[in-house]
């Protein structure tokens, strides 16, 4: 009597299992595409508005001193020097390339006269601070 060879269950089951993961990474692969562009999207745009922001805190602080507002100008002074140092700390994580954030170390330095002088409300402080506005400007290629 001739046997009957039954056919193995493995080679079929390894075929479903190939195909399935054929199938997820026909789905898988185009969404980590896609995200992993948007990551470098995101990441420049975060870029981009660091810069903006410290260079916002320091034109609406000299604004603000021009006009006579000198706590609120003192304020974003303040968040300048706190934003521009921490750019500084953060060396190769920081946003900024090591000639801006060696040019901008070297601008932090009159933190503390400039805070001083926008709390005695002093008007020579909105010249200071102009002036350091044109430079952060240059220095961030702004």
């Amino acid at each position: 009597m001739p046997e009957v060879i039954a056919a193995s269950p493995k080679p079929r089951v390894m075929l479903i299992l190939v195909a399935l993961l054929v199938v997820f990474l026909l789905g898988f692969v185009p969404m980590w595409l896609k995200a992993r562009d948007q990551t470098a999207a995101r990441e420049k745009a975060e870029h981009e508005l660091t810069l903006v922001r410290i260079v916002k805190d320091l034109g609406s602080a000299s604004i603000d001193a021009r006009r006579g507002e000198y706590e609120p100008a003192r304020v974003e002074a303040s968040a300048f020097f706190t934003a521009a140092r921490f750019e500084i700390d953060q060396r190769d994580k920081s946003v900024l390339s090591q000639q801006q954030r060696d040019g901008l170390a070297g601008l932090t330095g009159s933190r503390d006269d400039l805070i001083t002088l926008l709390a005695r409300s002093d008007p020579a402080s909105a010249d200071r601070l102009a002036n350091m506005y044109v430079s952060v400007r240059k220095v961030l290629g702004i």
